[in-house]
C-alpha cells in the first residue's frame, strides 16, 4: 500500500509539471468549432465514482465529452462536496480511474472557497482537519501557517486522554504529514493563539477532533488557558450522510458538525458559531459557472470578459447528483440556468422522483444522463 501510494506520488508530481494550463486550452480550442451553448457539472461520490471504483458506466460516459484524438468537446466540471487533497492531485486521481484527462481547474472540492479567506487568514496560525492532507490543501491555498490537528495536538502532552490506546493512528498521522511540521515553530502553539479552524475533509479521529477543536473555540485559541472569545470555524460542507461501497449511507461532514455543535453548547454559555461552504448553497453553483465559462472563455481569448456577477452565457448547465437534499436542491434554489439530473447510483433509489427536492429529470445511471443531455443538445 504504502510503495504504491509513493509511486502516486512520484507520478503526479511528474504530471504536474508537464501539464499547463496553456497546453490544456489549446487542447480543448481544437475540439470546438463553435462556442458551446452547454455545460455540465458532475457530482463525484455516488454518481462517477463509489469508493475508489468507477459507477454507472462513468469512464465511458465522460470519454463521450471528448473526441478520438483524446481533446474536449463539452466543457464540464466536477462539483463536489467531497476534498482533502490539493485541487490537482484530485484530477489526477481522477484521469487515472476514469481513463481520461481531467484539468485541476475542472475539479471544484468542497473546501476549494476556502482560498476566498486567504487575505483574512493569511498570516495567521490556523488548524487544519480532515482526512486526506488539509494542512497541504491550506499551503496550496496559500495560508502561511497552518498546522493539521494531528500535528497540532501532539504539541499538548495529555490533550487527548484516550490517545495511549490509538498510537497507531497517532503515528501514521504524523507520517503522513512530516513535511509539514516545520510551517509552525513549536513554541508559537503556546502563545500564538489560533485564529481559525478548517474542518477541510471529513475527520478521521472524532473524539480526539472534537476535544482539541472545543479546547481552541472555548479559550480564544490558546488550549488550557482561560475562557476567550471564540475563534472562527469553517466546514468545507454540511452533508450529512454520503454514499460509498457499503450498501447504506456513511455519516458525512454535517454529522460531525452536529456532534461538536452539540457538546459546544453545552458546555459554553454561547452557542457554537460557524460558516458552512459546499453544495446546496447557490453560490457554489454560481462559481460553477464562472469556471466554466473560464474554461470556455479561454478558447477564444475573451477571458477578461466575461461577466463574474450577472448573467451566464449557458442556456442552460447541467448538474448530474445523487443527493436530493444537495445537488438537485441547490440547483433549484440557484435557478437558470441550472437543470437539474438525478441518478439512482448513490445516496437517491427511489422508483419515482424525490417528493420533496424533484429533479428535472431521474435516470438509472450518469451514463444515461449524459446520453440525455448530448441528444437534447445534438452534441453526440
Amino acid at each position: 500500500m504504502c510503495a504504491k501510494g509513493k509511486s502516486v506520488t512520484m507520478s503526479f508530481h511528474l504530471l504536474a509539471k508537464a501539464r499547463k494550463l496553456t497546453a490544456f486550452s489549446c487542447l480543448l480550442s481544437r475540439a470546438f468549432s463553435h462556442r458551446p451553448s452547454f455545460g455540465i457539472a458532475f457530482d463525484i461520490d455516488g454518481v462517477v465514482l463509489l469508493g475508489n471504483s468507477p459507477v454507472g458506466g462513468s469512464p465511458g460516459a465522460l470519454r463521450k465529452l471528448y473526441a478520438a484524438d483524446g481533446t474536449l468537446k463539452i466543457p464540464y466540471v466536477f462539483l463536489t462536496n467531497g476534498g482533502g487533497y490539493p485541487e490537482a492531485k484530485r484530477a489526477f486521481e481522477l484521469s487515472q480511474l476514469l481513463g481520461i484527462n481531467v484539468s485541476p481547474s475542472q475539479v471544484l472540492q468542497g473546501h476549494s472557497p476556502f482560498k476566498q479567506l486567504v487575505k483574512r487568514f493569511g498570516n495567521d496560525l490556523i488548524v487544519a482537519v480532515g482526512k486526506g492532507e488539509p494542512a497541504a490543501v491550506m499551503s496550496e491555498y496559500g495560508f502561511k501557517y497552518v498546522l493539521s490537528i494531528d500535528e497540532y495536538a501532539s504539541c499538548f502532552e495529555n490533550i487527548d486522554p484516550l490517545a495511549p490506546y490509538k498510537k497507531w493512528t497517532t503515528k501514521l498521522c504524523a507520517a503522513q504529514n512530516a513535511k509539514f511540521n516545520d510551517s509552525v515553530p513549536r513554541n508559537d502553539v503556546f502563545s500564538e493563539r489560533v485564529q481559525a479552524a478548517f474542518v477541510v475533509s471529513d475527520p478521521v479521529d472524532w473524539s480526539r477532533d472534537i476535544q482539541v477543536l472545543c479546547d481552541i473555540l472555548t479559550t480564544g485559541g490558546l488550549p488550557g488557558r482561560n475562557v476567550g472569545p471564540q475563534p472562527n470555524i469553517y466546514f468545507a460542507n454540511d452533508d450529512l450522510e454520503y454514499q460509498t461501497k457499503f450498501p447504506s449511507e456513511r455519516l458525512g461532514l454535517g454529522a460531525f458538525r452536529i456532534a461538536l455543535e452539540s457538546i459546544f453548547n453545552r458546555i459554553h454559555s454561547h452557542s457554537l458559531e460557524y460558516t458552512c461552504f459546499g453544495k446546496p448553497h447557490p453560490s457554489v453553483f454560481k462559481n460553477a459557472e464562472i469556471v466554466l465559462q473560464k474554461l470556455v472563455g479561454s478558447l477564444y481569448g475573451d477571458f477578461y470578459d466575461i461577466d463574474h456577477d450577472n448573467a451566464s452565457k449557458f442556456e442552460t448547465v447541467y448538474m448530474i447528483g445523487d443527493n436530493p437534499a444537495v445537488d438537485i436542491k441547490g440547483a433549484q434554489q440557484t435557478g437558470h440556468p441550472w437543470f437539474s439530473i438525478l441518478t439512482r447510483t448513490g445516496v437517491f433509489k427511489g422508483k419515482e422522483n424525490h417528493d420533496k427536492f424533484s429533479a428535472d429529470l431521474v435516470v438509472d445511471t450518469v451514463e444515461e444522463a449524459v446520453d440525455y443531455i448530448l441528444e437534447k443538445e445534438s452534441a453526440s
